[in-house]
This record gives C-alpha cells, sequence and structure tokens, in this order.
C-alpha cells in the first residue's frame, strides 16, 4: 500500500510532490486503510485491487486533512508545521484537490460501479460534515446527538466506507457488507470521541498538537457540551463563554470544569459504548487473523494516547 500511495503521488509539478510527500510522509495511523485491507481479508478477498483501495481511502482523507488545516487555521499536526504553515494556504488547497482527484483516478481504474458508488457517496457525506461543523463553530447550544452526527459524517463515513469497500471486494453477503461498514462506522466515532478526551487531556509532544486547540477554533467537541450540561451554572457559563469568543486565554478555567462535571469519563465511556457495538458487528464475519486484528482496533481505538 505504502508503494501504490508513493508511486501515485507522482508529479511533473513539483510543488504538488513536495507537499504531497510531506504530509503522506508525516506518519499517521493509516486506520483507515488498514481497515480496507483486513475487512478484504477476513472476507476472503485474494487479489491486489485492496492495496489500491487503501491507498485511495488514505488519499481521501490526506486531502480532507490539507483543507481542513487550511479552514481551521492549524499550525500543528502529528507534532510538526502543518503543510498550510509550511508552504502557505494556496499551495494545501490546490494539492488538496490535486490529491482528491487522484484518489477518483484510482477508483476508476478498479472497473466496480459500486467502488464507485461507495466512494462518491462518502466524499460527498464528509463535506457535509465538514459544513456541520463550520456552522456549529462557536455555538454553544449544540446538543449531543447533533455532535455526533457531525462526527458520523466528518470522521466516521470513510472508516464506514473503508470497511465496506472490502467487503464488497471480497464479494461478500449483504448482511456481511452491512456489518463492515456498521463497524467501520462505530469504530470511526469511538476514534473521534477519544480525539475529543486527548485535546484536553493528552500530552502535547506525544498527541502531535497543542492542549485545547478545539477550544481555540471554537469547536463544541462533546466532553464541551457535558461541561455545560452538567457543570455548575458558574462552569457552564465560562466553558460557554470560552466556547463563544474562541482562543484559549480560559482554557485552565476551561479544563478546570471539565474535570469536575466528569466530562472526558463521559465521552470515553461513550467511545467505549461505540467500540463495543463496532466489535459486535463482527459477529457474522468468520474467525480469521483479520477478525482477531478488527476486534484489536477496537481496544486500540479506545485506549490509545495519540
Amino acid at each position: 500500500m505504502d508503494t501504490e500511495i508513493r508511486e501515485r503521488l507522482h508529479s511533473d509539478v513539483v510543488l504538488i510532490r513536495q507537499v504531497a510527500e510531506y504530509i503522506i510522509g508525516g506518519g499517521g495511523k493509516r486506520l483507515r486503510p488498514q481497515l480496507v485491507l483486513l475487512s478484504a481479508g477476513a472476507l476472503g478477498y485474494r487479489g491486489s485491487a485492496h492495496h489500491t483501495l487503501a491507498a485511495v481511502v488514505e488519499f481521501i482523507h490526506t486531502a480532507t486533512l490539507l483543507h481542513d488545516d487550511v479552514v481551521d487555521e492549524s499550525a500543528l499536526r502529528r507534532g510538526r508545521p502543518t503543510a498550510n504553515t509550511e508552504f502557505g494556504n494556496a499551495a494545501s488547497v490546490l494539492v488538496g484537490d490535486f490529491v482528491y482527484s487522484r484518489a477518483f483516478q484510482m477508483m476508476v481504474g478498479i472497473g466496480n460501479m459500486r467502488v464507485l458508488q461507495i466512494l462518491a457517496d462518502a466524499t460527498n457525506v464528509i463535506a457535509e460534515g465538514e459544513v456541520l461543523q463550520l456552522m456549529n463553530c462557536r455555538n454553544a447550544d449544540i446538543e449531543e446527538e447533533s455532535y455526533l452526527r457531525v462526527i458520523r459524517y466528518k470522521t466516521a463515513k470513510l472508516f464506514e466506507a473503508a470497511g465496506r469497500l472490502g467487503a464488497v471486494l471480497a464479494g461478500a453477503t449483504a448482511a456481511q457488507e452491512d456489518a463492515m461498514a456498521s463497524y467501520g462506522m462505530h469504530l470511526g466515532t469511538a476514534f473521534q470521541l477519544i480525539d475529543d478526551v486527548l485535546d484536553y487531556s493528552g500530552d502535547p509532544s506525544v498527541i502531535g498538537k497543542n492542549i485545547g486547540d478545539d477550544l481555540a477554533e471554537g469547536k463544541p467537541t462533546l466532553p464541551l457540551i457535558h461541561a455545560i450540561c452538567r457543570g455548575t451554572p458558574t462552569e457552564a457559563g465560562l466553558v460557554r463563554q470560552a466556547l463563544t469568543e474562541g482562543g484559549a486565554q480560559h482554557l485552565d478555567e476551561v479544563l478546570t470544569a471539565i474535570r469536575r462535571s466528569g466530562a472526558l469519563d463521559y465521552t470515553r465511556r461513550q467511545a467505549e459504548a461505540e467500540a463495543e457495538t463496532a466489535r459486535n458487528a463482527l459477529s457474522v464475519i468468520p474467525a480469521s487473523p483479520y477478525r482477531d486484528s478488527l476486534i484489536q482496533l477496537c481496544g486500540f481505538a479506545v485506549t490509545r494516547t495519540h
């Protein structure tokens, strides 16, 4: 898969190669492409198209990162300057467009209309999720279910597509395909909820970004929503003010309110419930080392520190 990524990133335009290599070479967990590979293997696929589709999924994710960091004005990702900080906003947006379009070129090469449908639908939903997040920025009145909708669109949808793609390649039954899609959606939701936890409790040197970045950007994540709903009136008012104003000038007080309200423990429990639902979805998948690895991913998603 990594070989496929390197080969497909080639362009005669030097700046495209520089920016694409910068973000792809910056590491990352590769969870989404892993899901394509493992789901295909768990359902008996023995071809090579899963390597291409795993790379496609990583390209789509990479393109969203390039665009997200411009929209969010982020300066740090994976412990180093973001591509927009290093190369400028214009280069990040345009190279993100290149990576997106290259992903679709690769999809066409698979020659499977079902694959095209899954990925076209996924990228459309992801874009809707990005816009929903933008609309909710600095909104202290957002409810938990509305927030969960955002992350199911923005983050979990690509996990869902990755799981479904492996099943489609393997010619799985409808029940198995739906099970892998459900697994991916719930795993992706758990993964994002733990990101929410780490944004207020992680070690910056480990998670690769600054504590409180979501607050600084005015993003209402589940810990903040819970602190507003369950904190004291004073604490709720403080969190509301900090979220509405944006910035990190009240970060210490917000962190205290989050901890006192039990928001981090609550968010982690929600993530664990999502991971358990993902694990249960695998009951219709035959036992194999691939399925064992999918089960292990459920544990990693909620116990990780980065």
